[in-house]
């Protein structure tokens, strides 16, 4: 994009699409309506010094996607803090229509579901000789999700961005079908006169105070 558009900096570049991404969150987004699948995984990248995959860099996405035959629907992504009841009925709650059937592991975070209004199909997966059968279209997504993180992105989306570029995600899936790419331009910009300004504070946090370095005594 910024040799394309001739733009001075790398900086300038990435807050544009910064700015781009923020507008593809519309706030009366219509809910998943069911059955939808829902389920969480760690996406993040490898850290010298541990075997394998480092917890300390991995983020907890949650993901809640609408079953519509053997196919997918419209999706809706999550960075969440942990996996606690709070936090996975919490985004049931906010992304699900009330009263859909809403299909989970046996994960205990999504018992509540059931006093929340929701029709709750738990599949249980241990012993199974293929977990992700039990829900595969939510791995699904996991997959594509992960995929296009390592390839379109290099795997370098910060925890502190990962949020933005969910939403990225999900309005590039939700519009997979769309026949009529050209219009899909013209909404995004729509959608960007309407949200608030973003500047670069917004996006990076305040700047961090230097530290001070003691005089020893000597």
């Amino acid at each position: 994009m910024q040799r394309v558009l001739g733009l001075g900096s790398y900086k300038t570049a990435w807050m544009l699409l910064h700015r781009l991404r923020r507008s593809m969150v519309r706030a009366q987004r219509t809910p998943l309506e069911g059955p939808v699948e829902v389920d969480e995984t760690f996406v993040g990248g490898v850290h010298e010094g541990f075997r394998g995959r480092s917890l300390a860099r991995k983020a907890l996405v949650v993901i809640a996607v609408e079953v519509r035959g053997d196919g997918e629907g419209r999706v809706r992504l999550r960075r969440a803090e942990g996996s606690a009841a709070d936090d996975l009925v919490g985004f049931v709650e906010s992304v699900v229509a009330a009263g859909s059937e809403v299909v989970t592991d046996g994960h205990p975070g999504y018992f509540a579901l059931a006093q929340r209004g929701f029709r709750h199909e738990r599949r249980v997966q241990r012993g199974s000789p293929d977990p992700h059968s039990l829900l595969p279209h939510v791995h699904r997504i996991a997959s594509l999700l992960k995929r296009w993180l390592t390839g379109t992105h290099q795997g370098a989306v910060s925890r502190k961005h990962l949020d933005a570029y969910l939403e990225e995600f999900t309005f590039r899936f939700n519009r997979r079908t769309s026949a009529y790419r050209g219009q899909l331009f013209v909404r995004l910009i729509e959608n960007a006169v309407r949200v608030a300004p973003l500047t670069y504070r917004d996006v990076v946090g305040p700047p961090s105070k230097p530290r001070r370095h003691r005089r020893s005594k000597r």
